[in-house]
């Protein structure tokens, strides 16, 4: 088995858009006003395929087994969220049939994993590990960086995913009206 972790290309867009949408989904059906699963991926896919957003490819990075998109990961510096949501929100206006106001999810000092999407085919098989290895050889180890995420309350896997890397337990946030335990690693 080949597997390789790669900078996103704009041609990964669709891939990546479906990936991050099995986590986020609910989040992005708050966001529309509406359980709609094409205009969720329109929305996802819209985000993923432009620049300059937080949900950009220019913010994510792919796994790939044997040439296959399995797995992949959205994250962009906290202190740019105002910066990197105004293209969400203006998107939204158009789009959403409730006001969009999301709390802020992160904020300076941390780069913020936004989400994480694994092929349902790969869940298990340690891909998430991978990428989150990956992302705190890149940007912890080697530039000194924290790496930040949220994590539901109802959603022991996960946890027990990012504290088996490194990731710590710093406080609490709420997104989408849910409180969820912020966590972080730092070198």
């Amino acid at each position: 088995m080949n597997t390789e972790i790669r900078k996103a290309e704009p041609q990964d867009s669709a891939g990546i858009a479906t990936l991050l949408l099995l986590a986020m989904e609910e989040i992005v059906y708050e966001f529309l006003g509406e359980k709609d699963k094409q205009a969720a991926f329109d929305f996802m896919h819209r985000m993923v395929s432009t620049e300059n957003n937080q949900y950009s490819y220019q913010n994510a990075y792919t796994l790939h087994v044997d040439g296959k998109m399995v797995a992949a990961v959205n994250l962009y510096d906290g202190a740019l969220l105002e910066e990197l949501r105004k293209p969400v929100a203006e998107y939204m206006q158009a789009h959403a049939s409730v006001p969009f106001a999301p709390e802020d999810e992160t904020q300076a000092g941390e780069h913020y994993i936004d989400s994480i999407g694994v092929h349902p085919e790969w869940q298990g098989k340690g891909m998430g590990g991978q990428l989150l290895r990956y992302l705190i050889a890149e940007y912890v180890e080697k530039q000194g960086l924290t790496l930040g995420l949220l994590v539901e309350k109802t959603n022991p896997a996960a946890r027990r995913l990012y504290e088996k890397v490194g990731f710590r337990k710093t406080g609490e946030k709420v997104l989408a009206g849910k409180t969820m335990d912020h966590l972080q690693i730092r070198s």
